[in-house]
Formats: structure tokens, C-alpha cells, sequence
């Protein structure tokens, strides 16, 4: 366990609600300095909330929060100055140009005439977008006003910078593209928490949680998660894919299968011994010709193994 000095935020019992719904339900967190970590969830299970209390946009209904040794929400305003934020929709003005965003934003984090234009122009030149100072904001493609939203979040050299899923309107280039900057922030001592949807950028934190309906249910590196899924996960080539998982999915031993192109991801409890026999055996007695064999689990399966562990421990309550 990384000591005090190491942790950027700390939160604990740390709940949400908006008259009877429960946005977030006591959420204990943990997240080290210098690092990405990742909030993976749907719409709708808490992340945005949690982002929003973590930078003081929101009173906790209970709980508390430690954020870069700042208590909240008793001294949000203190921190303010120390972090960036990043929502999912643009939130910049589509009348200004490039230039006169970032120099409003410098207004606003009161930067020093004497340093700002040459951090301006440093920010310009790093995000690609030199030679776009004096166009429209409202103009720019989805990746370009992303990369000026991301240049006025890191302006004032923010220590915590918080993400909302920040690439949901992108193309996959200007994804990864956004992601190699988020890289070269965190290496150079930026702690860095963003929230997603998508499971590829989730493997790329250090650290993640995944979220289900306000809840906490899984908390680790990618490998980790991974390791301590408590399923097997056999990989299924048949000849008719579509009979292949209808038969496969009607046997109570199957907690998931899930289509993927022409092949099949069948999850077993790791309970069910021999999983590969288990699977054959069910697509011989209906005649369907199958390879099966199998694999590593990816995090897609262990976001889907922990959301039925949590939605079967309900159901037996």
C-alpha cells in the first residue's frame, strides 16, 4: 500500500444522492500521485459524480475526501486553483479563436503577463494547433477542439487534472493521439483521473475502477483485474456461430457469452472444472462443429464477470 505522501486522493464511504436515487453509493478510493487512473463504467453508474465531487463541484450527501491533502468539501476553494478539469462536452467558447480561448483562460488562473505568452505559445506548439490560433473554436474538427480543451485544462500546470470521459466525440486517431499526451503529463509528475466507457483506454491506466450503479466493484491494475477474475474464458470458433451461443448460453453453468466477429467468448465460474470439456460436450450433443479452447481473460470480461457477481449478490439478498 502506497504511504500518505504518495496519494493524490483518498475518499472514503464517499456517497451521492439526488433525493432517492443513489449516484454514488460509499465509494472508498485511493489513487497515487503520477499516475492515470481510470473510472470504467456505463452511463449512468457514477462516474461523472464522483469527478464532481473530487474537484468541489459537488457537497458529498456523506463521506469525505482528501485531495492533494486538502480536506473537501469544507476547503474546495483552495483547491480550485491546483487542478484542471476536463469535461465530456466542449465547454469553451465556439465564438473566440483558438488564441483568445487560451488567453481567457489565462485570465481566469491569473497567470503573469511576464510568463503567459510564452506558455501560450509553448501549449499551441505541443497540441498542434499553431496554425489554428486565429480560427473559430466553433470550426475545429472533434480532435482539434479536444486537444485546445486539453491545452486550457494543463495551462496553470495543474497538479490533478480530472477527465470526463474526454474522447467520446473523437475518432480512434485522435484518441490515441489525446492518449500519448495524457502519457507524457503523468511522466512528468501530473496526476491524471479519467473517467471512460471504452475498454481499450481503460487498459492504458495504471490503476482502475470499475463502477456498476454507484458501486465500487472492482479496484486494480489492469493485470491484476485480469488475474483475479474467478472465471474461465473459452474462446469458441464454431461453423454456426449464432446456434452455437444460443445453445451454449441455456446451460446455467455459462454466466456469459458474448459474440466477438466470428467467434464466441463463453465465461464459466472457475467452479465448473474442465470448462473446455463442459463447452464441447454442449455443442456436440446439438451438432455443431466447434474449436474451442482456452484464453486470457480481457478486461471486457472481467467488467462483465463483476457486474453478475454483484447483480447475482443482490438477488440472493
Amino acid at each position: 500500500m502506497p504511504v500518505a505522501a504518495d496519494i493524490a486522493i483518498t475518499a472514503r464511504g464517499l456517497t451521492k444522492s439526488f433525493g432517492s436515487l443513489v449516484a454514488v453509493d460509499g465509494l472508498d478510493l485511493d489513487v497515487p500521485r503520477s499516475r492515470i487512473y481510470g473510472f470504467l463504467g456505463p452511463n449512468g453508474s457514477g462516474k461523472s459524480t464522483t469527478i464532481r465531487m473530487l474537484c468541489g463541484l459537488l457537497t458529498p450527501s456523506a463521506g469525505e475526501a482528501t485531495v492533494l491533502g486538502i480536506q473537501l468539501p469544507a476547503d474546495a476553494r483552495s483547491l480550485k486553483p491546483r487542478i484542471g478539469y476536463m469535461t465530456q462536452k466542449f465547454s469553451l467558447y465556439n465564438e473566440l479563436t483558438v488564441l483568445e480561448n487560451v488567453q481567457f483562460i489565462a485570465d481566469i488562473y491569473a497567470i503573469s503577463r511576464a510568463t503567459r505568452q510564452a506558455r501560450i505559445d509553448e501549449l499551441l506548439h505541443q497540441y498542434d494547433l499553431n496554425d489554428r490560433r486565429r480560427q473559430l473554436a466553433g470550426t475545429l474538427s472533434g480532435g482539434q477542439r479536444q486537444r485546445l480543451a486539453l491545452a486550457c485544462a494543463v495551462l496553470h500546470k495543474p497538479e490533478l487534472l480530472l477527465l470526463d470521459e474526454p474522447t467520446s466525440a473523437v475518432d480512434p486517431k485522435s484518441r490515441r493521439d489525446f492518449w500519448t499526451k495524457l502519457f507524457e503529463l503523468a511522466n512528468a509528475g501530473t496526476t491524471i483521473l479519467v473517467s471512460t466507457h471504452y475498454m481499450d483506454e481503460a487498459e492504458r491506466c495504471h490503476r482502475l475502477a470499475i463502477l456498476d450503479r454507484g458501486v465500487k466493484v472492482a479496484d486494480g491494475s489492469p493485470a491484476e483485474l485480469q488475474h483475479a477474475i474467478g472465471m474461465s474464458v473459452v474462446e469458441v470458433l464454431a461453423d454456426d456461430t449464432f446456434h452455437a451461443q444460443t445453445i451454449i448460453s441455456a446451460d446455467d453453468r455459462v454466466a456469459s457469452v458474448t459474440q466477438l466477429g466470428v467467434r464466441l467468448r463463453v465465461l464459466l465460474p472457475r467452479s465448473v472444472s474442465e470448462p473446455v470439456a463442459v463447452v464441447e460436450q454442449l455443442l456436440r450433443e446439438a451438432n455443431v462443429q466447434a474449436r474451442c479452447a482456452v484464453t486470457q481473460p480481457s478486461l471486457e470480461d472481467v467488467f462483465v464477470a463483476v457486474t453478475l457477481e454483484r447483480k447475482n449478490e443482490e438477488l440472493a439478498a
